[in-house]
């Protein structure tokens, strides 16, 4: 797999984060993406996963960085969905986007930006993750949320910070800054700073009401 530009198939979900060395679960039952899958499995099996930002529901406006991720599982529906697992690779920036026959859309990524994603996270502090899992009770207290948190206690720091981002119902611009995070400190940084002004928001706590 090439570092500089190459094209891959992409797939934009809003509120929908893959991290380098994490997995993302998808339903795929939209025929464009079923045919991406297909695609995707009979190639090498990559997606390219990105927010949309705006613009057009049938080809919105997209954020310039994304994660790349590897099929590492799937189950073809006899209706044509897919159930598949996506592992996150490297996050990239896009290229450019490249006109094509196919009904999914496609990208020229670039990976060379995101070198570091390949090397072995640096800890948290341990204030830092004390202090990151303080404030995720209290957030889970505020929505309603029931968690194993002797579960919680015995993810290492990078499946901590990255399954808070992936699952916390928070906008799409703040999971594209937890995405755009140089590191894991800045990402739980983020985290708890969101998490504090969701809370601390009249009304805030209940915004994800329908999701419980």
């Amino acid at each position: 797999m090439s570092e500089g530009p190459f094209r891959v198939p992409v797939f934009p979900l809003a509120g929908a984060l893959l991290f380098p060395h994490s997995q993302l679960p998808l339903h795929i039952f939209e025929p464009r993406y079923r045919a991406m899958v297909k695609d995707a499995l009979e190639g090498k099996g990559l997606i390219a996963m990105v927010q949309p930002k705006g613009g057009s529901d049938d080809r919105p406006d997209l954020f310039d960085i994304g994660c790349l991720g590897q099929i590492v599982a799937s189950d073809a529906l006899d209706d044509g969905r897919y159930n598949i697992v996506l592992e996150g690779v490297k996050r990239f920036r896009i290229a450019r986007e490249v006109p094509v026959d196919t009904a999914y859309r496609q990208l020229e990524i670039d990976l060379r930006p995101f070198a570091r994603d390949e090397d072995e996270p640096d800890p948290l502090a341990s204030i830092q993750r004390a202090d990151l899992e303080r404030e995720s009770r209290r957030y889970a207290d505020a929505l309603g949320y029931s968690v194993d948190w002797n579960a919680v206690s015995r993810l290492d720091d990078e499946m901590l910070v990255n399954g808070i981002a992936q699952i916390a119902p928070f906008d799409v611009g703040s999971k594209q800054a937890l995405l755009e995070a140089n590191t894991i400190a800045d990402r739980a940084d983020l985290i708890v700073q969101f998490m504090q002004f969701q809370v601390m928001v009249p009304g805030g706590a209940d915004m994800p009401e329908t999701l419980q």
